[in-house]
């Protein structure tokens, strides 16, 4: 059996010539044929009516709405996505919005869709207009990003894939914080530097978590919480071992259609914090800023455009 992502390199070819198979099958008759598990439980059963129901608006709600909605608990969403095949709420819904889209239009959900880097991109922003409808109410991340910007030495933590992520924050937070730590290795090495920043006087580790969630990540930040940090989190899941151990938590979604993940909703959340940081002491981020421009041109960094 070929694992998830090898399914998904061939079913996301986009040098593979397929066309779209000529039978039009109606979007119902999609989901029905999507939901049809013999294993599921009678509160899964009734997400499944619910949204082959209610598909053209069920597509567009959050977990919470829709749990609400069916009259069951988030985490029985979330089961109930993985019971027929996603690795998440946010996969199914991924699907959902595209049988939506394609039921409004009176077309096929795949001539709605496009080609493959079409549907990818319509995929991320969908994700971009949930960040958007979540930043409604911009409190949570208004107060993290003054904790971050508190928290001298602020530790970043990305492990894996999710490693470019922290890179771009840990960048970008040294122009206006004295005092950034990146961690990008696992194991020890991780350990050894969550203690020696609490040590140090640190209170957060900003943590990054993106699909394949590896296991040394859920073991670093239990570190960190065991050493006395507090844990930002920025994933693409509402729930999991990851997100039980964070004192508070971003979920975003990321970009699946293609074979590699692509991160336009959590790179948009990377930049709403960093933002939140420069707003918490504009004072010292207007004096850090005005001396690296300094350098900046002493040194000739960068190219005259």
């Amino acid at each position: 059996m070929p694992s998830p992502q090898q399914a998904r390199a061939q079913a996301s070819a986009i040098t593979s010539g397929r066309t779209a198979p000529p039978a039009e099958v109606s979007p119902a008759a999609r989901l029905r044929t999507l939901f049809d598990r013999p294993r599921l439980s009678p509160g899964q059963r009734r997400i499944a009516q619910y949204l082959i129901e209610n598909l053209t608006e069920a597509a567009f709600l959050s977990i919470t709405d829709l749990a609400e909605r069916v009259g069951v608990s988030q985490p029985s969403v979330t089961r109930f996505a993985s019971a027929v095949g996603f690795s998440g709420y946010p996969a199914l819904r991924e699907r959902l919005q595209s049988l939506a889209l394609g039921a409004r239009s009176g077309a096929p959900a795949e001539e709605i869709r496009g080609n493959e880097l079409q549907a990818a991109v319509d995929a991320e922003i969908a994700h971009l207009e949930n960040l958007r409808r979540d930043f409604a109410d911009p409190d949570g991340v208004i107060d993290t990003g003054r904790q971050l910007s508190e928290s001298t030495p602020l530790t970043v933590l990305g492990l894996r894939i999710s490693v470019s992520l922290a890179e771009y924050f840990a960048y970008a937070a040294r122009r206006i914080h004295p005092d950034v730590r990146l961690v990008t290795r696992g194991g020890s090495v991780a350990y050894d530097a969550l203690l020696q920043a609490r040590a140090a006087g640190g209170t957060w580790v900003l943590a990054f978590s993106m699909p394949r969630h590896a296991q040394e990540t859920l073991l670093a930040v239990r570190v960190a919480r065991e050493a006395g940090l507090k844990v930002a989190l920025i994933t693409d899941l509402a729930f999991g071992p990851v997100v039980d151990e964070a004192d508070v938590t971003f979920a975003t979604g990321t970009g699946s259609r293609l074979v590699f993940d692509s991160y336009a909703a959590p790179g948009v959340m990377c930049a709403a914090l960093l933002q939140a940081m420069t707003d918490a002491d504009p004072e010292r981020t207007q004096a850090r800023l005005e001396e690296y421009e300094q350098i900046a041109e002493q040194r000739q960094f960068f190219l005259r455009d």
